[in-house]
């Protein structure tokens, strides 16, 4: 395994080995997405999907990652997607903040990968789910770079 040299094991470069399944190229998941746009950079907080929605606030990369994600962790969720690395971040802790706030968000779901990298999303949303002024139930999930959940 090589690393790409910025130290953080999360860059680190992996090999996910998988067997061959036979599958039934025939039948496709169906999309459980709700909204466009998805990025939060482009999310408008006023946005009529957010009205009385949960919210899924999910780090890019879980949705590659896990194969079942719209069925598990999306269906019947507003979703925002972020990466907390790559992204500048700063922004975002007030605008998921006034979502939650002005659209009596009943709960939020945060989707994390299992690199360190990805724990400043669910801090993100502590913190906006604090400035709310809202009680708002969190849950965390974590994904493993191997699509699995960890929790």
């Amino acid at each position: 395994m090589g690393n790409l040299g910025c130290g953080c094991p999360g860059s680190m470069a992996r090999v996910i080995e998988r067997t061959e399944t036979e599958t039934n190229t025939s039948i496709k998941a169906p999309s459980e997405l709700r909204q466009w746009p998805v990025q939060l950079h482009l999310l408008p907080p006023t946005a009529p999907y957010f009205k009385d929605a949960k919210l899924l606030v999910c780090a890019d990369c879980v949705g590659f990652a896990m194969g079942s994600m719209h069925a598990d962790l999306l269906k019947g969720k507003a979703l925002a997607i972020a990466c907390p690395k790559l992204d500048d971040t700063a922004p975002y802790i007030e605008k998921l903040a006034q979502i939650i706030k002005i659209n009596n968000t009943p709960s939020v779901t945060v989707a994390i990968m299992e690199v360190p990298c990805c724990r400043g999303l669910s801090m993100m949303v502590a913190e906006a789910v604090k400035q709310s002024g809202r009680e708002v139930p969190v849950e965390t999930v974590i994904i493993g770079v191997d699509g699995e959940r960890r929790n």
